[in-house]
């Protein structure tokens, strides 16, 4: 099992982030989750990504994508997050194709996200099935 080297510094901080603010200290943290998603994504690890984050990020994540060539979409869930998916272009387009709301997404849609974003094949095709029954409902499916 990898454990990483923890550094003690004699200020406390890594010469990497001294002289930074507290709030770019915070925004680092806060999106370290999805710093690893890109690195995850350069390493061919996974081909969509789709994460949650707070919407005062949203001009950092944008940049962030547009200077790595990685294609994105962002979707409000409400005033403080947004919903950003990143990844390859054909993943991307897909899910343009889709409701920007998830509880609203067809059973099927449903299914193909969840394959596209690497879930279990077959735990995907159980809750496809799940749904399909009325076992699980989505937003706006039908009873």
């Amino acid at each position: 099992m990898f454990v990483p080297k923890v550094i003690m510094y004699q200020s406390g901080v890594s010469p990497v982030y001294r002289g930074k603010n507290p709030a770019s200290m915070a925004e680092i943290a806060d999106l370290r989750v999805f710093h690893h998603h890109i690195y995850e994504f350069k390493k061919g690890i996974r081909n969509l990504i789709l994460t949650t984050e707070k919407s005062k990020y949203k001009e950092s994540i944008e940049n962030k994508l547009k200077k790595e060539h990685i294609s994105y979409l962002i979707h409000d869930v409400d005033p403080k997050k947004i919903n950003v998916y990143f990844g390859t272009k054909e993943c991307v387009d897909v899910v343009r194709t889709f409701s920007p709301k998830l509880n609203e997404l067809t059973p099927e849609q449903d299914f193909m996200l969840g394959i596209m974003l690497g879930y279990d094949r077959v735990k995907q095709c159980e809750r496809y099935m799940k749904i399909k029954n009325n076992e699980i409902r989505l937003g706006k499916q039908p009873l």
